[in-house]
């Protein structure tokens, strides 16, 4: 395998507390020497001055559609468009078909995602049969399969009892459950944040009880199973104090932040597009502030893109009525945040790379994150005042519903290498 040198970067490898000029040698498909003036000897030399070395970004809430939907998107285009957004691991949500609730869906993504795929991918098992909610998987096999942590995604477990019990398997054998917290009860047929906007518009809206309710259940069965629990894209600022003071009870819950939340709110919904319409919903101004504090003082230590692909003709279906819930971004969550949160000096840059490398990391129990010596060589190479107005039209994902398209953003991934080997350079796909 080629040997590869970056040459006078900033090595930012929050996990291994580095940040510095320095130099990266890759070799045999590991890091192999980080230092100043190393001897490149036979590598290809890449000058990467002025630019970001850090460890590859990992995204551990994302949906690639195989099984079963690959009109939407599959391991081809999933894992290239992870590639041209600075990821090399991406952790694959269970909400396929079939359901990843069995060792063989397991083995299948883990087996097809290796063909086609230029990205580590991982898969998530669901936490019960078929994600209806009523009967739990078999863990341990799911885990043998492969599966390195569980989650109904889209569907929360609202029978209470079936998700203590799931909390203590999980405990049982040192995994994760990753949960979307929604009570639909709640919910009700609401489609966005219920406020001025909503009413404004005459459209139906989603409380903030719905996710926060749920929040504050899960946290207290946490807490008395003595298990961790990730809650899943907090949206509301009930949600982020809840998992605050949970923290603070020294209970073992963490929380994940979408880049899309950052820059988007309610008022952006009265366009009524489809590639604005998720779950929880774009909250208020103040929704969007609790977030970012909650990223700042480490309530919320993860930031995940719950990349979401649907086809044109189903975001373009009727806003209210039919059109699904969710949106892509695995090529824009890394410029979101470097714009929102780095470049507005509200997180330093290693704060934040840690937030998208060893955090998640560590939460799920990743031999990734790091630039560890002997470590896998996943490496992203980072230009963080590279400016760009992003195009969906000229993206790697098959689906175009990105609230982020036409907007501009401060810093991008101009390199991504995975075990060794560079997959994307300059926005170019080598792989």
């Amino acid at each position: 395998m080629t040997k590869i040198l970056l040459k006078g970067g900033r090595v930012i490898d929050p996990g291994n507390e580095i940040d510095q000029l320095a130099d990266v040698l890759i070799e045999d498909g590991k890091i192999a020497q980080i230092g100043v003036g190393i001897d490149a000897g036979t590598a290809d030399i890449f000058n990467v001055a002025g630019k970001v070395v850090a460890p590859g970004l990992i995204d551990i809430h994302c949906h690639l559609r195989d099984p079963g939907f690959p009109e939407r998107e599959d391991f081809k285009s999933g894992t290239r468009a992870a590639a041209r957004g600075g990821f090399t691991t991406l952790i694959a949500m269970p909400n396929t078909n079939p359901v990843c609730d069995h060792p063989v869906v397991a083995e299948y993504v883990l087996a097809k995602s290796k063909r086609e795929g230029i990205v580590n991918v991982l898969p998530f098992g669901a936490i019960t049969k078929g994600q209806k909610g009523e009967e739990l998987v078999p863990f341990v096999d799911l885990v043998e399969a492969g599966c390195v942590a569980f989650s109904d995604d889209g569907q929360p477990v609202t029978n209470s009892g079936l998700m203590r019990q799931a909390l203590i398997i999980a405990k049982a054998i040192n995994k994760v459950l990753a949960v979307h917290c929604e009570d639909r009860t709640i919910t009700g047929e609401g489609v966005i944040n219920d406020g001025e906007i909503s009413r404004r518009l005459g459209i139906k809206g989603i409380p903030y009880t719905s996710e926060a309710v749920m929040v504050a259940r899960d946290i207290l069965l946490a807490e008395e199973t003595g298990s961790q629990v990730h809650i899943c894209h907090v949206g509301c600022a009930r949600s982020v104090e809840l998992v605050r003071e949970g923290k603070k009870r020294g209970i073992a819950v963490s929380g994940e932040v979408i880049p899309h939340y950052l820059n988007t709110t309610e008022e952006d919904m009265q366009t009524l597009e489809g590639r604005f319409k998720i779950k929880p919903p774009f909250g208020s101004k103040r929704d969007q502030e609790a977030l970012k504090e909650g990223l700042v003082d480490g309530t919320l230590e993860v930031i995940a893109t719950d990349h979401a692909p649907y086809t044109i003709t189903e975001k373009q279906r009727d806003f209210v009525k039919e059109a699904p819930f969710g949106l892509i971004g695995l090529e824009t969550a890394l410029g979101v945040v470097l714009t929102e949160m780095v470049h507005s000096g509200l997180l330093t840059l290693p704060a934040a790379i840690a937030k998208m490398t060893c955090n998640p990391a560590r939460l799920l129990g990743l031999n990734k994150g790091t630039l560890g010596i002997g470590q896998d060589a996943d490496v992203v190479v980072i230009d963080p005042d590279l400016e760009w107005q992003v195009d969906v039209n000229q993206g790697a994902s098959k689906s175009r519903n990105c609230p982020q398209h036409g907007r501009w953003l401060k810093g991008r991934a101009v390199m991504t290498i995975v075990g060794g080997r560079i997959v994307m350079q300059d926005g170019k796909l080598l792989a």
